[in-house]
C-alpha cells in the first residue's frame, strides 16, 4: 500500500473515531433524572457511577477520572475541563502497610485507608490536570487553576492554586468588573450567585 493512500485511511479513520466515540452531546441521566443540558465526554471514566450525582448544565470534558465509590456531588453548572482525576478514596497508605494481605478481603478497616466524599459547588471551574481528593467541599463559583491538587474544605468563589492547593483570590473581583462592563448580565448572575 503506498504511503498516500495509508494516510488517507488514516485520516479517515480518525474522522469517525472522533465522530461516533468522541462526540460529547447533551442529555444526560443520574440518580434517575434526566438531564437535558448535562454533557459528558464519552472518554471520561466513571467508576461507582451509581454514586456520582450531577446536576443540571454541567460539562465533564474529555479524558477525565471519577472515581465516586465515597459519593461524588457536582452541583448546577461545573465544568471540569480535561484531564482531571476526582477521587473519594486513597489506599497507597493502606498497600504498604499491609503489603500481599492487601489484595484479601478485608474484614473491618484497613489501616491508613483515606476515603469520603466530594463535592463541588454551583458553577464551579476545574482546569485542566487538577486533582480533586476524598473529604474535599468547593464553595460555589470556585475556580480551580490548572494543575491543582485540591483537598479540604473551601468557602464559595475560592480561587485555588497550588500543590497543595490553596486560596489566591476571589472569583468575585473578576465578576465584578466583567459586570460592570455588561450590566445587562447581571441578572443571570445574581440568580446563582446572591443563593444562600
Amino acid at each position: 500500500m503506498n504511503v498516500a493512500l495509508r494516510a488517507w485511511i488514516n485520516r479517515c479513520r480518525r474522522r469517525i473515531a472522533r465522530a461516533l466515540l468522541f462526540r460529547i452531546v447533551f442529555g444526560e441521566r443520574s440518580q434517575g433524572r434526566l438531564l437535558p443540558n448535562t454533557r459528558v465526554s464519552p472518554s471520561c471514566c466513571i467508576e461507582h457511577e451509581d454514586r456520582l450525582v450531577l446536576a443540571d448544565h454541567v460539562y465533564i470534558g474529555p479524558f477525565n477520572l471519577i472515581e465516586a465509590s465515597g459519593g461524588v456531588h457536582i452541583d448546577e453548572g461545573v465544568q471540569v475541563t480535561s484531564h482531571c482525576s476526582i477521587v473519594t478514596h486513597s489506599s497507597h497508605r493502606s498497600q504498604r502497610l499491609l503489603g500481599r494481605a492487601f489484595v484479601e478481603p478485608a474484614e473491618g478497616e484497613r489501616p491508613g485507608w483515606v476515603a469520603g466524599p466530594v463535592h463541588i459547588g454551583a458553577y464551579s471551574f476545574i482546569g485542566p490536570h487538577s486533582l480533586i481528593e476524598a473529604n474535599t467541599r468547593l464553595g460555589r463559583g470556585t475556580l480551580v487553576c490548572a494543575g491543582s491538587f485540591v483537598r479540604g474544605e473551601f468557602p464559595d468563589f475560592a480561587v485555588l492554586e497550588g500543590r497543595p492547593a490553596r486560596v489566591v483570590g476571589d472569583t468575585r473581583r473578576t465578576d465584578e468588573r466583567l459586570l460592570h462592563r455588561h450590566p445587562e448580565l447581571r441578572a443571570h448572575y445574581e440568580t446563582w450567585a446572591r443563593l444562600p
